[in-house]
């Protein structure tokens, strides 16, 4: 019978990989615990229509890349592309924004059936923040300096912030009717897929990928020529409190995000960590998205960071440790025993221990120990059970060399013997 494989673009982390997943979630979770933002966790099945609604049917998320089906009541479901939509329909349906502006984070899995690849899979991780009913530009710079420091906080080196302004919806009409103008004088030299949107959505061919396009598109107009002037003097006031937060900046006329539903102030943040500059982060404004999808006027503002892509820039510079406090040895039966009980009440007292379960060697339970990472290791067989003792050995892998390498305590002096490794563990 042949081996059944996991579909392509849908990766397993396996316990070697997971402690540096929980290490970059553990450092979001204090620094966005820092800033005061509440956790939502939102269905990874949606309504369709939440999606097309939110994205755009125009876009090739919705056209080309989405997980859809009927379900058993004939209802059209998506797996969650992306987060913001989920976020902004919970908010909602639970009438969040009732009860005043929102400061928001999420974590988990989104799915778009693309071309798997380095960062990038079928099956990926989104961790996002959402701002929703806080109009200012204030907020924009907060929203862009949290994910600025908490890339920073990850250890994350050669960090570009580049901004642009998307304007107003108005601004945006303008600036399209200006756009297709010139992609149609230039339609030749368009790629295929480029051709297809103009009349559908120009805006998306800025995000082309085609190298020969995007070549050509440096001669496009450009959208910040076609802002109002209120527009641009929020754009200025964003500039400002960037530079009063002292976080560097590039414009970049040419940056627009993928999805239909921003405005104004639009961010990517890059970092030279693989070599070419990779993007990090994304975000921006989407103050009509909410009432899009069927609630009041309301702005919003957020950012999402791909967990794939993040891992894959900081390589091994991020680590947690899972190393136990102390690795139990034991073998004989009254010893096995002994260890199960003595463990669980190590444990209790919030000492980590990783029990020998293997009966092997003694000699092949101390490769382990030392393997395992921990500093010390019990150590119990029948002879030590039958005389109520119990061995302490500072292992190999640990550099303290002015301790002594190994203590004797009695087995039946539990007190002592948690008082002793919280010594060990904590010096």
């Amino acid at each position: 019978m042949s081996q059944i494989q996991s579909l392509r673009g849908m990766t397993d982390l396996l316990p070697d990989e997971v402690h540096r997943w929980n290490a970059v979630e553990n450092i979001a979770r204090k620094q966005f615990g820092l800033v005061g933002l509440k956790e939502i966790r939102t269905p990874l099945l949606e309504a369709t229509e939440l999606f097309s609604r939110s994205i755009g049917e125009a876009s090739d998320v919705v056209g080309k890349e989405m997980y859809t089906f009927f379900d058993r009541a004939d209802r059209s479901c998506t797996l969650r592309p992306e987060g913001t939509a989920s976020v902004v329909r919970s908010a909602l349906q639970h009438g969040l924004l009732s009860q005043g502006p929102q400061r928001l984070w999420y974590l988990g899995p989104m799915f778009r059936y693309e071309r798997p690849q380095a960062g990038r899979q079928r099956q990926f991780h989104q961790l996002g923040v959402e701002y929703l009913g806080l109009a200012s530009s204030r907020i924009d710079s907060e929203v862009i300096s949290i994910a600025w420091d908490l890339l920073l906080s990850l250890g994350l080196k050669g960090l570009v912030l580049e901004i642009n302004s998307l304007g107003k919806a108005e601004d945006r009409r303008n600036y399209r009717t200006c756009l297709i103008e010139w992609l149609q004088d230039n339609f030749e030299h368009l790629d295929s897929d480029s051709q297809k949107k103009i009349n559908i959505n120009p805006l998306r061919i800025l995000d082309t990928k085609n190298v020969d396009t995007q070549k050509m598109l440096k001669e496009a107009p450009l959208l910040i020529n076609n802002l109002c002037n209120e527009s641009l003097d929020r754009f200025e006031k964003v500039q400002e409190l960037l530079k009063a937060l002292e976080i560097p900046f590039k414009l970049n006329p040419r940056l627009v995000r993928g999805l239909d539903y921003y405005g104004h102030t639009a961010f990517e943040i890059l970092s030279d960590q693989l070599g070419a500059q990779s993007t990090v982060c994304g975000g921006g404004r989407y103050d009509s998205l909410i009432e899009e999808l069927g609630g009041a006027d309301t702005p919003a503002m957020g950012f999402a960071i791909g967990l794939e892509r993040l891992l894959l820039i900081l390589g091994n510079s991020i680590s947690n440790d899972i190393s136990p406090d102390v690795y139990f040895v034991n073998k004989g039966y009254q010893a096995e025993t002994n260890a199960l009980v003595l463990s669980r009440k190590l444990r209790a007292q919030n000492i980590s221990i990783e029990l020998d379960s293997s009966g092997s060697a003694f000699a092949k339970q101390f490769k382990r120990a030392d393997r395992s990472g921990a500093k010390w290791a019990l150590v119990l067989g029948d002879d030590e059970v039958s005389r109520g003792e119990v061995f302490i050995k500072r292992l190999r892998n640990s550099h303290d060399d002015k301790s002594p390498k190994q203590y004797k305590i009695s087995s039946s002096d539990i007190d002592q013997l948690i008082n002793f490794l919280k010594d060990k563990i904590k010096n």
